[in-house]
């Protein structure tokens, strides 16, 4: 007899897959394949060659080494033991093979955990029906803040604080050369940080196709070459993201209108550009749009960033109109046409024109198709699947992060709760505490959040003593002749201690993240006053806003401790 290890099979059709190679090498009588044991037992003629039966299974995409191993086990043994296994502790009592861990996506959630769940010993089926990577390399993160900075490079070419003694000279913008540059580093970071990692890693099956639950232990896979593909798995992580939202507007969907995705890969510019949002997408992909050139309306049903702070939505209304963005609060489109190359709004208070429609108003989780039911996971009214702080869902081992679930939309969430969804998945018991969540939104000036707003505060039953410092006290900003909008700290009343901040201001995300250590670590706002800030930093805004709640900052030197 003749025995081989082998990585990389998860399922029974994985096993017909390579015993039918293997009987296929000349010399091999029969071969007894077992993806439980990751091994194989061969009766092969003498002198039939051991490379040939290694080279079988590599051809395959799985690795096979020469092992020494006793006889296998019979079928029915053999299928009492995977019972055995799939109901044990999270890694496997018995220890004779990994555990055995579906995931289901690419993207930043899917990606953490299946590099964490191999380090902690397990077996990987990773699934993706559509490119690797996810939204946020391919059309979301990486693209949009590529094209913003783009746009941000040409606004300061045709305008600046300083142009009475730096002439402006007005860019000529060839979008197509802007976009050859942007995909070529979606291309390269996609390759290095998803796919290269994914062809290294030999504990990682990648499967191309749909997926969806047979039961709360199996999947059939849709495979994108044809043909279905079954996969067991002990543990099952659902990180499908999800997808831009279209309002069910009459007329909409007989329109060749945008959603982000389209928006970001287009090699035209619109002369105008009409924009259906309020929220993040819609105010950075219509500011690019018009530093870039276009002509841009923003319809937003209430006002801009309504959910938020009413001042943040102040802010960056009036910056937007300094610029020439048009910005129609409380406006929605009952009706959209379109003819003759364009399109037709006809809203409240009357018609809005433009070349091209960007709909920008939220995103749904993809979990239609997933056939969640089959396996018992519950999803709410919007279809997000709900988790806990373990990320576990209503099935205990099938795990859930990421854009499809109800925790925030933020790639850094994704990544960090795939990461304890693995953890938790093999054996450990981690939560993800999103108390302290920053959040940036790229628009200029930025918007930067962390912690409650006074309004989520007073939900709570939290009272509050507040300050908001407008950048005309901030140093930097001076320097900068730039003093668009403020600071706000919001903090405990009583106690003092620092439960918030607020920001609209340039750069307002590289100082968020010291706002969050901050209310991390239970500073008070007199703690934070008294840290030592570099003068001529945006974050020093931080300290001069926390002075603000014991003096009055005006009356200090401009670099007063």
């Amino acid at each position: 007899m003749t025995y081989l290890k082998i990585s990389g099979m998860t399922c029974d059709s994985c096993v017909a897959h390579v015993k039918k190679a293997l009987e296929q090498v000349p010399g091999v009588q029969s071969a007894d394949v077992s993806y439980a044991k990751g091994a194989a037992q061969l009766a092969t003629e003498p002198g039939t060659p051991l490379e040939a039966l290694t080279a079988a299974v590599a051809g395959l995409g799985y690795q096979a080494t020469l092992a020494d191993a006793p006889p296998m086990e019979s079928r029915s043994g053999l299928l009492d033991k995977v019972r055995g296994w799939i109901g044990a502790a999270d890694k496997g009592s018995d220890g004779e093979r990994p555990l055995q861990v579906a995931v289901i996506g690419s993207g930043g959630a899917a990606m953490a955990a299946a590099l964490k769940a191999v380090e902690q010993g397990a077996q990987v089926t990773l699934i993706e029906r559509g490119i690797i990577g996810g939204t946020c390399v391919n059309t979301g993160c990486v693209p949009s803040k590529i094209m913003i900075r783009a746009a941000h490079i040409a606004h300061l070419r045709r305008e600046s604080p300083f142009d009475d003694g730096m002439a402006a000279t007005p860019p000529a913008i060839l979008r197509e050369r802007l976009l050859i540059q942007q995909q070529g580093r979606v291309d390269e970071l996609r390759h290095a940080k998803y796919e290269g990692i994914l062809d290294g890693n030999p504990a990682i099956t990648v499967l191309r196709g749909e997926a969806r639950f047979k039961d709360g232990h199996s999947l059939s896979v849709s495979m994108t070459d044809g043909g279905e593909h079954q996969v067991g798995f002990d543990r099952c992580l659902i990180a499908t993201g999800a997808s831009p939202a279209v309002p069910p507007i009459p007329g909409l969907q007989e329109t060749p209108y945008w959603t982000s995705t389209e928006a970001l890969v287009s090699d035209t510019l619109p002369e105008r550009l009409a924009v259906i949002g309020s929220s993040v997408v819609a105010v950075e992909l219509a500011q690019a749009f018009a530093r870039l050139g276009s002509q841009v309306t923003i319809l937003a049903r209430n006002a801009l960033f309504f959910r938020e702070d009413p001042a943040i939505g102040e802010a960056v209304t009036a910056a937007f109109r300094m610029e020439g963005i048009e910005v129609l609060d409380h406006t929605q489109a009952s009706y959209v046409a379109y003819a003759d190359g364009e399109f037709v709004l006809t809203t409240e208070h009357g018609e809005v024109r433009a070349d091209q429609l960007l709909v920008a108003t939220g995103r749904v989780p993809n979990t239609r198709g997933l056939a969640l039911e089959a396996a018992g996971v519950t999803v709410n009214a919007q279809g997000a699947i709900v988790i806990d702080q373990a990320m576990r869902t209503s099935v205990p081992h099938i795990y859930a992060a990421g854009d499809c679930t109800n925790q925030p939309q933020f790639v850094y969430v994704a990544a960090a709760a795939g990461t304890r969804a693995a953890i938790n998945m093999t054996g450990g018991e981690v939560a993800l505490d999103l108390a302290a969540m920053p959040a940036v939104v790229f628009t200029d000036p930025q918007v930067a959040t962390v912690g409650y707003s006074e309004a989520e505060a007073h939900h709570d039953g939290i009272e509050t003593d507040s300050r908001l410092l407008t950048l005309d006290n901030v140093p930097r900003a001076l320097a900068n002749f730039d003093t668009r909008g403020f600071i706000k700290l919001v903090a405990e009343a009583g106690s003092g201690r620092l439960i918030g901040v607020q920001a609209v201001t340039p750069e307002a995300g590289e100082l968020i993240q010291t706002a969050a250590l901050a209310i991390r670590a239970r500073m008070t706002v007199q703690e934070l006053a008294d840290q030592l800030f570099p003068y001529l930093t945006m974050v020093e805004g931080l300290k001069l806003a926390a002075q603000t709640f014991s003096k009055d900052v005006k009356q200090l030197s401009c670099c007063a401790g």
